[in-house]
């Protein structure tokens, strides 16, 4: 999908041609779509296929005149549906390509971050200020970051409530995809993070002091982003690790509970065994011979008990 949008009237309008200063916006763009960019920015393939692929890492690029940018951005996964067993969010490459007086932005998916910088019409400028608009663009994107990991932080927080009534199962994988989501964070704000100060060196930008503030701005709010990723990263990896703990503590505790009734039973079942061989046994003509056997067994296994429960209460 390829929408083109002009500067008129202090905003962004849609329009349906190309015109000589732009903001292209490719989301999953088609063959035929692709070849019409190329062939009106003149920019190399490759500045435009590469930010469709999902592994690719942050990195800044200038040839021929063109730059290109490529960072993660954040995006929801699971949309409306409230299933907490499915990964919330994830990061994917966004390539902010700057040629001539326009900017083509291309993505593999919609994500929010074009909306959010369209509806924020006070932080947006006109293409023709690229280095500004790259800016916004790129402050818009760590405001998202910061946004979904409030999102992520409440929520886990609300399961770390249901752990400490009864420790589930289901609980413990909604926290996994949380912790998931975090992981992915912390690993594109770090290559973001680098991406921001190699910006902020890159002559080929020419850079003025105005464009200098506004990226200054983005860096900031993306360090911010990276670190509060890292706590709650860090909360959560401590989190999971404690309640391991308790749930390894907790089966102990049963098998203690299961080794002492072993215990109980194995003297008993000796003692009853053994009237089962075929030789003479004290006691085996007595009339009430079983239920002596049956006595004298449950009070060894009760005095058994009795012993270890001392032992243990004492210890």
């Amino acid at each position: 999908m390829m929408t083109i949008y002009t500067w008129n009237s202090g905003g962004l309008k849609e329009t349906a041609q190309f015109a000589p200063s732009c903001w292209i916006d490719l989301c999953d763009p088609t063959t035929a779509e692709l070849e019409q960019v190329l062939s009106f920015s003149g920019v190399p393939r490759d500045f435009l296929t590469d930010p469709l692929d999902r592994e690719e890492r942050p990195r800044f690029e200038n040839e021929d005149g063109a730059s290109l940018i490529i960072v993660h951005v954040p995006y929801p996964v699971r949309g409306e549906e409230d299933d907490d067993t499915v990964l919330p969010y994830e990061t994917i490459p966004l390539g902010i390509v700057l040629f001539g007086k326009s900017v083509i932005t291309i993505c593999s998916q919609r994500t929010p971050v074009t909306g959010a910088f369209l509806d924020q019409i006070r932080r947006v400028c006109p293409p023709c200020e690229q280095n500004r608009f790259t800016a916004r663009l790129l402050w818009h994107s760590a405001v998202l970051f910061l946004r979904y990991l409030r999102d992520i932080h409440s929520k886990t927080e609300l399961l770390e409530d249901e752990l400490h009534e009864s420790i589930s199962n289901d609980v413990l994988l909604k926290l996994l995809t949380h912790q998931k989501a975090l992981v992915y964070f912390t690993t594109s704000l770090n290559a973001d993070s680098l991406l921001m100060t190699r910006l902020n060196n890159a002559r080929q930008l020419n850079l003025t002091e105005d464009d200098r503030d506004v990226l200054d701005d983005a860096a900031v709010e993306y360090l911010q982003a990276r670190e509060t990723a890292t706590i709650h990263a860090n909360i959560l990896n401590g989190t999971l690790d404690t309640f391991a703990s308790l749930i390894n503590n907790n089966m102990n505790k049963v098998m203690k509970y299961l080794t002492v009734a072993m215990m109980m039973m194995a003297l008993p079942t000796l003692i009853t065994s053994a009237y089962g061989m075929n030789i003479a046994l004290p006691l085996q003509n007595y009339p009430h011979c079983f239920t002596v056997l049956v006595l004298v067994s449950l009070g060894l296994g009760f005095a058994i008990g009795a012993i270890l429960f001392y032992l243990a209460r004492k210890r």
